[in-house]
Parts: structure tokens; C-alpha cells; sequence
């Protein structure tokens, strides 16, 4: 029996400083960003029943020979939040990893506190390039087309997420030009201005002139108009047109002969409205007209960020802004089956099972959780916790040394005996 309390002290000794050491690990790493606790469940060695005079007893009638490490498990609770300054700060509410790109193999971590380099290549700190599906809208350094959002592909499909560090937004050139104002009932010209760029991408003016016509056909009234594509200086004028319009006895527009203009080799259609949703002439105070137009003059890229749908959106001096990425979210079937690599960073192994991606009801790849940028996930170890465990390890520890001080000093009083 002295033997055997020596083998369930010694057993309690080792058991209870693996718990103090993962304890002292959380301890340790409780400002590491996106870190997972780990907790350690120990399991009973062989035990046999003692033979007691009645048929039950309060006590316990099992001797064992003391206490083995079963598993350690991950703490799954996510950690609190904290605010960042940088839209490159990511944090996770709900389920989900982020991957990243390990020497080897993808690797999978709750730490969001990543960076664009010098060359625009998103990475953690450490180095590891984000994981995630490009938009395939960039070819060399021009943008191709303007994505409100990347669509997730699959996961084998993933790849590091790496743009480029010059990017330009092509110049598309004006299309249409709409004209909105109310020219009133006496004969009183009235211009309307309109900025339009022509195919090089250059800022040009679009001028109306509208005027009374000298003959009238009642009901109702026309207006002379005449438009001019010009240099925003006026030195050089690329097309004139002319035409009418013509409006009811209420003001509303029922019909115009002018409809398109040419702006250095691309065509304009001029849109003047129809009754009352662009230009009137009622008798009403005279309101100074406006203009819209579409078309996009060239931009220079000014930076990356990432929003909270996990979309790089790359930004333009001329204001626009595209997506041309998105961070992928890997999930598992058995998170706590992942292996610690090192810090917050974790590997797939087969009790985890393989990376997968949640689908919606149509069968598109999402996120499955919410991303949330500008922050961090702390660390999910509560110190408050940890310490009154470690306290109740070391008295654990404490207990089996002295188990095992006890069984020497009666086994040399049996000897000296």
C-alpha cells in the first residue's frame, strides 16, 4: 500500500504540473490577440473496490493509484473587443478563422491584426500572407471593371491576397447628360452648364442655351436651344447643335429635336426630361438649371482597406472605389481537433476535419460570421479565472508532494523498526 501511495503522488505531481503549465500559458499569453485558452480534464488510473462490513456507505469504497492527463481542449468563447485605427484590424463575432499561408500548408488563426506591405501584399505580423479570393478585375496595374463585391470561391480555390502597388482607374467617357430647370413664360435666355469627359478622359463643357423662338404656336410655347461641347478654357469647340423644344400650355415638355451631341469622338445623348421631370417653362419663378452626367475621369490609386463585409476595396483620387478581393472565413467540423502550432495560429489535423465554407440557400459560398473591422479579438483567458485556478493546481501540487513526504517518513519508521 506504501508503494502505491508513492505511485499516486508522484502521478499527481506530474498531472499537476501539466495543468499549472497550461494555466501559466494562458496567464502568459492573455494579451496575444485572437489566443484560445486551453484547459487540461484528467481521468482516474486503476481503481479497485475495497470490501466494506455494509452493503453502503457514505464513504468512498475505491482505492486507485492516482490520476493521468485524458485531454486538453480549447476554450471555444470568443474574446472581448478592442478598438483599433486601422481598417487592416479584423475580428471575428461568431465562428470562423482566418487562413493564412504557412511554409507548407494553410494555417488558421482568430489574430485579424493584419497589414498592408510595401507592396501591397496583405499580411499578419508575422509576416504570413491573409488568405482569400481575388477579383480578377485588375489586369497589370489597371483596374478592368468596378465590383461592388467579390464573390467567395471555393476553398481549394484560395490564394494569397496580393495587389498591386500602382493602380489606375480608367477614364470612361460621358454617355448622356441630363438637364433639369424651369425657363418661366417670358423671353428670357437661360443657360445650363454640364461637365462631360471625352474619351481621353478629359474634363469638357457642355453648354445649353435655350431661347424663346420668335414665332409661337399656341397652346403651349417653343425654345430655340443650342449646345456646344468645348475645352473647359473654350479654345477649341468639338461639336455645335441645334434644335427646339416645345412645351404645353401647363409648362410640360412634349417633344425636343435636339437629342445627342458630339464630345471629342464620343457621343452624347442630351436628356431634357419628359413633362414635368426635367425642363418646364410654367409660369412660376425662374430656377437656375442643373446637370448630371455620367462618366469617370481617370484615377490614381490612393490606397487599400477592407470594410466590414471582409472586402479590399481599393480607393481612387478620382473618388471612386472597387473591390478586388475578399478574406475568406474557413470553418471546421471539430475546432477543438485543431493542433496548436504556435501563439494563435493552428493547423488542420484529422479530428478537426478539413476547411470548409458555409453556403447560403442558393449554394453561394459565404462568410458565415460577421467580420468586423477597426477591431481586435482579445485573448479569450480571464485572469480572474485563471488565477483562482492556478492557486487551486498549486495546492493540488502541494497535496501530492506532501503525499509523498508522508509514505517516506512511514516507510523508514518501518525500517527502523
Amino acid at each position: 500500500m506504501m508503494a502505491q501511495a508513492f505511485y499516486t503522488g508522484i502521478s499527481g505531481i506530474r498531472t499537476g504540473q501539466v495543468a499549472i503549465n497550461a494555466t501559466a500559458d494562458n496567464l502568459a499569453n492573455i494579451s496575444t490577440v485572437g489566443y484560445r485558452g486551453y484547459g487540461v480534464e484528467f481521468s482516474s488510473l486503476f481503481e479497485n473496490m475495497m470490501n466494506t462490513s455494509g452493503k453502503s456507505s457514505s464513504v468512498d469504497s475505491t482505492v486507485g493509484v492516482g490520476a493521468s492527463v485524458q485531454t486538453s481542449t480549447m476554450r471555444e468563447e470568443s474574446g472581448t473587443l478592442s478598438i483599433s485605427d486601422k481598417s487592416t484590424d479584423l475580428a471575428i463575432y461568431g465562428d470562423g478563422w482566418f487562413g493564412i499561408q504557412g511554409e507548407h500548408e494553410p494555417l488558421y488563426t482568430r489574430a485579424g491584426n493584419f497589414t498592408f506591405d510595401q507592396n501591397s501584399d496583405l499580411l499578419t505580423t508575422e509576416g504570413q500572407y491573409v488568405l482569400g479570393t481575388v477579383g480578377g478585375n485588375i489586369n497589370g496595374e489597371t483596374l478592368t471593371k468596378k465590383l461592388v463585391e467579390v464573390p467567395l470561391g471555393d476553398v481549394g480555390t484560395q490564394e494569397k491576397l496580393r495587389f498591386p502597388k500602382t493602380l489606375t482607374y480608367p477614364s470612361v467617357p460621358s454617355t448622356s447628360a441630363s438637364f433639369y430647370a424651369n425657363l418661366g413664360v417670358d423671353d428670357i435666355s437661360s443657360t445650363i452648364g454640364a461637365t462631360v469627359i471625352d474619351p481621353d478622359g478629359v474634363k469638357n463643357e457642355l453648354k445649353l442655351t435655350l431661347t424663346k423662338s420668335p414665332v409661337q404656336s399656341l397652346p403651349g410655347s417653343q425654345w430655340d436651344v443650342m449646345a456646344i461641347t468645348q475645352t473647359l478654357d473654350g479654345s477649341t469647340v468639338y461639336d455645335t447643335q441645334t434644335g427646339t423644344v416645345a412645351f404645353d400650355a401647363s409648362g410640360a415638355l412634349i417633344a425636343t429635336t435636339l437629342t445627342s451631341i458630339d464630345n471629342n469622338g464620343a457621343n452624347v445623348v442630351l436628356d431634357f426630361g419628359s413633362e414635368y421631370s426635367g425642363i418646364v417653362s410654367m409660369d412660376a419663378p425662374i430656377t437656375s438649371g442643373y446637370s448630371t452626367t455620367d462618366g469617370t475621369v481617370r484615377g490614381d490609386l490612393l490606397g487599400y482597406e477592407i470594410n466590414r463585409n471582409a472586402e479590399v476595396i481599393a480607393t481612387f483620387s478620382n473618388g471612386e472605389q472597387s473591390s478586388v478581393g475578399k478574406i475568406a472565413l474557413y470553418h471546421f467540423q471539430n475546432d477543438q481537433g485543431l493542433e496548436r502550432v504556435n501563439g494563435s495560429t493552428f493547423s488542420e489535423s484529422a479530428n478537426s476535419g478539413k476547411p470548409l465554407f458555409f453556403q447560403d440557400a442558393n449554394g453561394n459560398n459565404i462568410l458565415g460570421a460577421d467580420v468586423i473591422n477597426f477591431k481586435l479579438e482579445n485573448s479569450n483567458v480571464r485572469m480572474e479565472v485563471s488565477l483562482t485556478e492556478l492557486i487551486v493546481q498549486q495546492r493540488s501540487f502541494d497535496s501530492n508532494s506532501k503525499v509523498i513526504t508522508t509514505v517516506d517518513q512511514m516507510i523508514q519508521k518501518a525500517l527502523s523498526m
